[in-house]
């Protein structure tokens, strides 16, 4: 059995207090490591070719279908009372993959002990095991930093006289979207540890601050990655398991929505894009997070900041990390956190398949001064408006395809069923009189009938991968694109995962007039 078939395998058995807790519910081109500059940071294509030069096989309308709604999944907040009083009325999300298996991974869930909604989308590289680990364990550690006091000496005495756990978050999974059974206890146990630290530190009193449990959720799971390593485990499933999530790699951007505060927690390169209507009905992008990687001045600077001048060369190269990572903040990557010595004796220790893995065996050039990576998140804060009418959370495989505000277009465009009669623009491209009559019957039907796709990020992902040069989906080239084998997609696009929150704008307007009062 291939080794990622193996790390995909769910075992049995798992901690009965662990399971209360955690409900169970399920891939190597190393995206940010690589010895060839580029980067995927930058606003254009990953080099798509003309429909013609693609060799792949034409497929019908319903087959398009049937690829790109494989993984869509919707969600629906309810409503009370004929009224529904959360600022979210729901999302929508999906994925497609072009590594074979996806590295991307997506999480949304509610909690149920504070007030709030999670959304995540998680870009895995150097395999899959890293984004996995994310998506079932983050919002856990968000969740337990954002307890009270009390709540969490609740859920300590719990553990204690051997009771079940009040469940925590509601999880909102598609299928597909894997819980590793096995791993539960390892997690519940790290979660513990941690909650306990965080009784320790807190008083009854005190009433949690959003920005800090973020901050701390996200660099408590990275640390906890990072020890379960170096610690190993006696089950040699786990005991690999653990090494291949700390030294593959994952960006994370986070929503965490309640009410009128949306806070955006953001390390690496994925997006958060807040999409809002104008007066005269438009809608422009307003950005929420930023990508930590070399197009980031400030970020660039930062790294330069936190090693000596001798590496102000070496440090970033070809516009990488030391030449090799793309993502300037990344969970797991342990290669460029741990000192040689450690990687050294803990893959010494290791069991023989991760001696296989490609990733483990180099030491990135001019290593010196460790640690140069963090998962560390950048916090944006957004108070919520009437005119915020949606969230757009992706991978950069979205972004490389499309630009924010033609992201923002199109689901503002898909959700309101309206069609912006803006002049139609071609750019630079020569266009005969037959070809503008047919993109302009297009604009006609496309604003008069009712659309395909019944999810907003399945319709965005069909312009992501179909869009041509006129800014519309071309059935031929979005079937090529799909149609590529597994060998050759990569090389064409990533993969795209995206999560579309829709906000109640009578809620946050009622929410607003009465904070005012």
């Amino acid at each position: 059995m291939p080794v990622t078939s193996q790390l995909l395998r769910v075992l049995p058995r798992a901690n009965v207090l662990a399971a209360s807790l955690f409900p169970c519910q399920q891939q190597s081109h190393l995206r940010g490591v690589s010895h060839q500059p580029a980067s995927r940071c930058q606003q254009q294509s990953r080099g798509y070719q003309s429909t013609s030069e693609l060799r792949s096989y034409v497929l019908t309308p319903p087959q398009v279908n049937s690829i790109l709604k494989a993984n869509e999944y919707s969600f629906k907040v309810p409503e009370f009372d004929g009224k529904n009083v959360s600022s979210v009325m729901g999302f929508e999300s999906n994925q497609l993959p072009a590594n074979a298996p996806i590295e991307d991974r997506r999480s949304a869930a509610t909690c149920l002990q504070t007030r709030g909604m999670l959304l995540g989308v998680f870009d895995g590289h150097a395999g899959c095991a890293c984004a996995q680990a994310l998506s079932e364990r983050l919002f856990y550690y968000i969740a337990v930093s954002l307890l009270p006091h009390n709540t969490l000496c609740e859920l300590e005495a719990a553990v204690e006289n051997g009771r079940a756990l009040s469940p925590i978050l509601q999880w909102h999974k598609h299928p597909n979207d894997y819980f590793s059974r096995e791993a539960q206890t390892l997690y519940f146990n790290s979660l513990r540890t941690y909650w306990q630290e965080l009784i320790d530190l807190t008083s009854p009193d005190e009433v949690p601050d959003t920005r800090e449990a973020l901050l701390s959720a996200f660099k408590r799971l990275d640390s906890d990655l990072s020890l379960e390593a170096q610690v190993g485990d006696p089950n040699a499933f786990l005991h690999y398991w653990v090494l291949r999530v700390a030294f593959s790699g994952a960006t994370a951007c986070v929503a965490h929505i309640d009410g009128q505060d949306l806070y955006i927690a953001n390390a690496g390169d994925a997006r958060a894009m807040l999409g809002v209507q104008e007066e005269d009905g438009s809608f422009s992008a307003h950005t929420l997070s930023n990508d930590h990687c070399a197009q980031n001045e400030e970020e660039v600077a930062r790294i330069r900041g936190e090693h000596p001048s001798s590496e102000r060369k070496t440090v970033i190269r070809q516009e990488r990390l030391l030449g090799l990572l793309m993502p300037f903040r990344a969970f797991g990557d342990v290669k460029f956190k741990w000192s040689i010595d450690l990687q050294k004796r803990v893959l010494e220790s290791g069991p023989d398949q991760l001696h296989e893995n490609e990733h483990t065996k180099f030491i990135p050039p001019n290593y010196h001064t460790p640690p140069y990576l963090t998962a560390e998140p950048e916090i944006t804060h957004h108070r919520l408006r009437p005119q915020d009418r949606f969230l757009v959370i992706g991978s950069d495989g979205l972004w490389e395809t499309l630009h924010r505000q033609e992201v923002i277009r199109i689901v503002g465009e898909y959700l309101t069923g309206v069609n912006q009669r803006q002049p139609l623009k071609v750019g630079g491209f020569r266009v005969t009189l037959g070809q503008m009559q047919g993109l302009l019957e297009e604009r006609k039907a496309r604003s008069s009938s009712a659309f395909e796709d019944q999810n907003a990020a399945t319709h965005l992902m069909r312009h992501a991968v179909g869009n041509n040069e006129f800014g519309t989906v071309d059935h031929e080239r979005l079937s090529k694109m799909l149609s590529l084998p597994e060998e050759l997609a990569r090389m064409y696009r990533d993969d795209i995962t995206i999560i579309v929150s829709q906000f109640n704008p009578h809620v946050i307007g009622a929410q607003r007039q009465k904070g005012q009062t």
